[in-house]
């Protein structure tokens, strides 16, 4: 302890002479020693926005947006991408967002865009426009492993992107309506949707090798697989959203190593993020309108009793859910009224809410600094 070596360092040139001053330097130096074990270090200080938060905005609105937030000091930022570029607007539904090493890559849907953000300023690096023969791809989904980036698009293909050169070095296709995307085992999953095909929705997850981005198989699961994402084990989870009537939801785990689905899990799945062994996941219920918050353990499959909210202030219309990785908390984002502007929820580990901010236009992800 830095005080210590001090005072041990006056020690050596301090003659006391007298019992008072023994006793009044007894009675400071216990001080001293008290003030130590209590002491707790400030909050981080400064505009240092470890939080942002992205908002898909309305349809053919140009609205889309990054809110950025400081959970120490509660300091915001409405729009910290449109802020830093001289008033320049995000695009038409930024569908996700990535942070890997110092750039933030976000893929604008409908205006076919990647856009290369720097982590810290906001500022725009570079601007990729996603075609395909001449017409836009609407990127969906973003991965990355080895200084790649990953997207899925909605028109069939995946492009991989080079994070030195920021040039599209590479395209694939895969299967109808692509919607989601990851990466275990070295390899590049891909989940087939078929959204923009009804009722005739995709059933399969494509395969692809990293190295050559060929595709390798295709994993049949069940009907409109969307959203994936991997475990720390490298095991690869899709939720398949049915055909939103007689075919329900569900989850269903691939393993990587087989590329074979090993496990379903036969319960109504909306949105899920993975931290550590669990999977936190909420069930929204369209018909009543009310919404389930379960948490899945990884390692015996079985879902943990009760809501992992304990706080009577819950969102009312979720769009989405990530789990900090560096605290635990588990953010919501609050669409409320899909035209308006949302919130973001943070509970803690015990299911109490700690703070909520207001955010853009129908909040859906945020990455962690």
């Amino acid at each position: 302890m830095k005080v210590q070596v001090k005072l041990n360092q006056s020690f050596k040139f301090l003659k006391v002479e007298t019992k008072w001053y023994q006793a009044v330097f007894v009675l400071m130096f216990s001080l001293v020693l008290f003030s130590c074990e209590t002491y707790k270090p400030p909050k981080e200080e400064g505009t240092v926005f470890n939080i942002w938060v992205l908002n898909e905005g309305l349809w053919n609105g140009n609205n889309g947006s990054i809110t950025a937030y400081n959970t120490f000091t509660n300091e915001k930022m409405a729009d910290i991408y449109t802020s830093a570029n001289g008033g320049r607007q995000l695009g038409d539904l930024p569908n996700d967002m990535l942070l890997y090493g110092s750039k933030v890559y976000v893929a604008g849907s409908t205006s076919s865009q990647i856009y290369v953000i720097d982590s810290e300023t906001g500022v725009l690096i570079k601007q990729l426009p996603v075609m395909l023969n001449g017409t836009g791809s609407q990127p969906r989904q973003i991965a990355c492993h080895n200084g790649k980036v990953y997207v899925c698009c909605f028109d069939g293909s995946v492009v991989r992107i080079d994070t030195v050169s920021l040039l599209i070095e590479a395209t694939a296709k895969a299967g109808r309506n692509p919607d989601g995307i990851c990466v275990a085992n070295n390899k590049l999953y891909v989940s087939n949707s078929g959204g923009l095909d009804y009722p005739n929705y995709d059933t399969t997850v494509s395969v692809f090798d990293l190295n050559s981005l060929t595709e390798i198989k295709k994993i049949t699961v069940r009907m409109n697989p969307t959203l994936m994402k991997t475990d720390k084990k490298g095991n690869v989870y899709v939720v398949s959203n049915g055909n939103y009537g007689d075919v329900s939801s569900c989850l269903q785990r691939i393993n990587s190593s087989t590329d074979k689905v090993e496990k379903v899990f036969e319960m109504e799945v909306s949105r899920f993020d993975i931290y550590n062994d669990y999977l936190y996941f909420y069930t929204q219920d369209y018909l009543s309108g009310t919404t389930s918050y379960r948490i899945l353990n990884l390692l015996d499959d079985n879902i943990i009793n009760g809501s992992f909210i304990s706080d009577s202030d819950i969102p009312k219309v979720p769009n989405g859910i990530n789990v900090n990785p560096n605290t635990g908390d588990v953010y919501i984002f609050d669409a409320l009224d899909y035209t308006s502007t949302g919130d973001v929820y943070c509970f803690d580990n015990n299911g109490k809410k700690k703070f909520k901010f207001e955010a853009g236009i129908i909040p859906k992800k945020a990455i962690f600094k």
